[in-house]
């Protein structure tokens, strides 16, 4: 298993602890970190996806509640609405990874973690997400050259 894919699983992890129990960020991140065996370079990839999420949690979720038709991120299951807090970050604050390869490990996340039925509706939902993401990027305007 590559170090971003299980980051990325504990990364899942931790949000759902923290969504679960209502523990503080960095008190789930720590007790995390003590209580599990963890390659370096898997923690700290989990360690600021799972930051820079705490820190645009209310941008991302509104993001996902504008595209997600006739669902609100409460009644979704805690699983689902991490995995998809998790790519809406990636795809909108982590250029540094490919679309594609979020997308993929969104699904994966879901089909392994979730129910029979998270990787369709987790797809479902990032692609409007990615769709959207797209179209906004293409109508921005370049800034003007200056003289």
């Amino acid at each position: 298993m590559g170090a971003r894919h299980r980051g990325r699983e504990i990364a899942l992890q931790i949000l759902y602890q923290v969504d679960v129990t209502g523990h503080p960020p960095d008190a789930a991140l720590e007790l995390f970190k003590h209580n599990f065996d963890v390659k370096k370079d898997s923690w700290d990839f989990a360690e600021g996806l799972a930051r820079g999420i705490f820190e645009y949690v209310a941008d991302i979720d509104t993001l996902i509640e504008n595209q997600s038709e006739h669902w609100k991120l409460s009644r979704m299951t805690v699983t689902d609405r991490n995995i998809l807090r998790l790519a809406v970050y990636e795809l909108r604050y982590r250029e540094d990874i490919p679309s594609k390869v979020t997308l993929n490990e969104a699904i994966e996340l879901g089909k392994k973690y979730g129910t029979e039925d998270s990787g369709a509706f987790i797809n479902g939902i990032l692609d409007r997400v990615y769709r959207n993401w797209q179209g906004d990027k293409k109508t921005k305007r370049a800034p003007l050259a200056e003289d």
